[in-house]
């Protein structure tokens, strides 16, 4: 099964992506798992998994958190960890959960972990190794950091916008997976990598079109009805 494991809707603040939307482009790219991963938000999880119903595509839980030290993933998250707590705080509060720390895009360029990732080994389930956002070296840097210190792995779009989705994932052996199955799979080492092509100007565009939602979620709505 294709899981993309890094998605954002329009729930978080640099993304338009209606549920629906997102939905409905992963199946026809025959991506069959999603990670809901919203910025400190767990409200898109809901309607995702409404609109998922009796479609063939699994719908995991999870949210993204900005934490002292860097983003956060959580997977099989459904309640809201506040943002700015210290990053161990943050780890632990999505194991009270039940849930899975992912560390997304590590070494990413202005978006990597601030502190040394070595002080937080025995927290760490999973290490994000390819984000299809990224510029410059950082999955390959992050892949390395993997193998080295016998670290799970994920793969994700990192998806702010529909074209975006399934652009990189990690597949599980295996049909008809449940969520349980696919988190397993990765805490076992099941996955393997896999990626679209993506030139630099793809990424420029999907990078702007962030910033752009991100000044108009600052917009006060008003209704002129």
């Amino acid at each position: 099964m294709k899981c993309d494991l890094h998605v954002h809707s329009y729930y978080s603040y640099d993304s338009t992506s209606l549920p629906k939307e997102i939905i409905g482009r992963a199946i026809k790219k025959g991506i069959d798992c999603l990670a809901i991963t919203d910025h400190d938000q767990v409200k898109g999880i809901m309607e995702a998994e409404e609109y998922a119903k009796d479609k063939s595509i699994v719908i995991i839980p999870g949210i993204e958190v900005k934490s002292r030290e860097g983003d956060i993933l959580g997977l099989n998250i459904r309640e809201i960890i506040p943002s700015r707590l210290p990053a161990l705080e943050t780890m632990e509060r999505i194991k009270d959960q039940g849930g899975l720390v992912v560390i997304p895009h590590p070494f990413g360029w202005m978006c990597s972990f601030k502190k040394n990732l070595r002080d937080f080994l025995s927290e760490i389930d999973a290490i994000e190794v390819f984000n299809a956002s990224l510029f410059g070296s950082g999955n390959k840097i992050a892949l390395e950091f993997a193998k080295k210190y016998n670290i799970p792995i994920t793969a994700g779009s990192d998806a702010h916008f529909p074209n975006f989705i399934g652009r990189a994932y990690l597949e599980i052996p295996g049909r008809d997976l449940s969520p349980e199955d696919i988190l397993e799979g990765i805490i076992k080492k099941r996955g393997t990598i896999g990626a679209e092509k993506i030139n630099f100007l793809d990424k420029v565009i999907d990078h702007s079109r962030r910033n752009v939602a991100k000044i108009f979620s600052q917009v006060p709505y008003r209704d002129v009805n």
